[in-house]
């Protein structure tokens, strides 16, 4: 299988405000239309060995936990951002245990449910972390995702060097030639 979502953003939450590509632009596309794809990220990023079967209302849980992380990363903190995300935090998270072979499992009754915690929590986690300082919106024309820096001056432009970098760079080139 390979991967279907962008991974790499530095945190999971992150990873999951990039599920709304092109935010903002007349081509953003929705990642996760349907309970389906939910399942298939949380299978893709998530803890659970087995696969996940979402239901509709989790991924609505999932389109609204999505839309307050991101406002609560790009600075929007009202009170009802606040509160949803605290809601969504105080569910329970996937637990982990030890299988008889020694492997670890996560395990949860919903784990879509599980998964929105976890992601609410990553991301109330962030914003409270020196790491937010770090928190960078890419340069690319069309993109705009956010991801954390982790280059040692803190500089880093794209989210990802091999798709919104090199188009940058390609850019910049045919400018020059033309």
């Amino acid at each position: 299988m390979t991967d279907r979502f962008r991974e790499g953003a530095g945190r999971l939450c992150l990873d999951f405000v990039r599920t709304l590509r092109y935010r903002g632009t007349p081509e953003e596309l929705e990642e996760l239309p349907d309970a389906a794809a939910w399942g298939a990220w949380i299978d893709q990023l998530g803890p659970f060995t087995t696969p996940v079967k979402p239901t509709d209302i989790s991924v609505r849980d999932a389109w609204t936990a999505r839309e307050a992380i991101y406002e609560l990363l790009t600075g929007d903190v009202r009170e009802v951002v606040r509160r949803r995300l605290n809601r969504f935090a105080a569910m329970p998270v996937p637990a982990p245990s030890l299988t008889a072979a020694g492997e670890l499992r996560w395990q949860a009754p919903d784990p879509a449910e599980a998964m929105v915690a976890l992601l609410a929590r990553d991301a109330l986690e962030l914003v409270t972390s020196p790491e937010f300082a770090r928190v960078r919106r890419c340069a690319g024309e069309r993109c705009g995702a956010l991801f954390l820096d982790t280059s040692r001056p803190g500089t880093r432009r794209w989210c990802s060097m091999e798709i919104c970098g090199n188009q940058a760079k390609k850019s910049t080139y045919r400018a020059k030639v033309h």
